[in-house]
């Protein structure tokens, strides 16, 4: 690992440990890279020269977690309410516009954007929220250790000994054995913080193990997914803020898959308890 990565690395795990402990902290990271991985995904997408909305994207992008936060709701599915007016309000900025050309494509990866970044990043306030008091908090350091632990299993272990290319086309430097490391230390982390996990669920060592091979693949998904994205965009990272790691989007990317897989999951087993 470089100085660089190392040094970007240990300022991340004090941001997410600051966030994670404390609600101030915690709002305001998730806003950052809300904003942060918006305006790094319309970057890349500008230059394939699609006509996004970048700018409107990105407030209403903000407003997604903002709502969440503070529990806004006009309806009683405020959210789909939401992406319906925000759809319909993009439609009005093209019809002002003089060229229709690729405007599909335009509106369809806009509103893209917006789901991608703002609205499954925005499940980690969910699952913070969702028990109140430091069960929440408790929940949210099980996804987060979970989901970036496999990252670090995938970068150690690959780099030392991958040989054999997992997805080529998409990302030639990600190995099978190092998804395979990416499981172990996966399953590792879950094994570690089972006791973050409300003891309502009384869940033995064999699910939580399964839990967290489940959720890390969740995330080596969403790593993967990334990837295709700045691949398409002929883009090596999403952007250059943090030496020796990419961008903000390059940090989230596993996130914003087993966040909302972990949310959904919670919720449903403590509906049944």
């Amino acid at each position: 690992m470089s100085l660089k990565r190392f040094l970007s690395s240990t300022f991340m795990i004090g941001v997410a440990a600051a966030a994670t402990l404390f609600e101030g902290v915690f709002v305001a990271v998730i806003l950052i890279l809300t904003l942060g991985g918006l305006y790094e995904f319309f970057t890349m997408v500008k230059k394939k020269d699609i006509p996004i909305y970048s700018y409107f994207g990105i407030f209403i992008g903000m407003l997604i977690p903002i709502s969440i936060y503070t529990r806004f709701e006009l309806t009683k599915n405020w959210e789909l309410l939401f992406i319906v007016l925000a759809f319909l309000s993009i439609l009005l900025l093209q019809f002002a516009r003089r060229d229709n050309r690729n405007a599909i494509v335009g509106i369809s990866t806009t509103m893209f954007g917006v789901f991608y970044v703002s609205w499954l990043l925005s499940f980690l306030i969910k699952i913070r929220f969702l028990i109140p008091g430091v069960e929440g908090v408790k929940l949210l350091a099980f996804i987060l250790l979970v989901t970036k632990c496999g990252d670090i299993g995938a970068l150690l272990i690959g780099t030392r000994i991958g040989r054999h290319p997992l997805f080529p086309r998409i990302s030639p430097k990600k190995s099978v054995e190092g998804a395979m490391g990416s499981f172990v230390f996966s399953m590792g982390a879950a094994i570690a913080c089972k006791n973050f996990l409300p003891a309502s669920l009384n869940l033995p060592s064999w699910q939580v193990v399964f839990m967290g091979a489940f959720f890390g693949g969740i995330g080596q998904l969403g790593d993967l997914s990334e990837s295709l994205i700045k691949r398409d965009c002929l883009a090596k990272d999403s952007g250059r803020i943090l030496p020796g790691m990419g961008g903000i989007l390059d940090v989230i990317d596993s996130l914003l898959f087993s966040g909302p897989a972990f949310y959904l999951y919670i919720s449903a087993v403590l509906k049944t308890i």
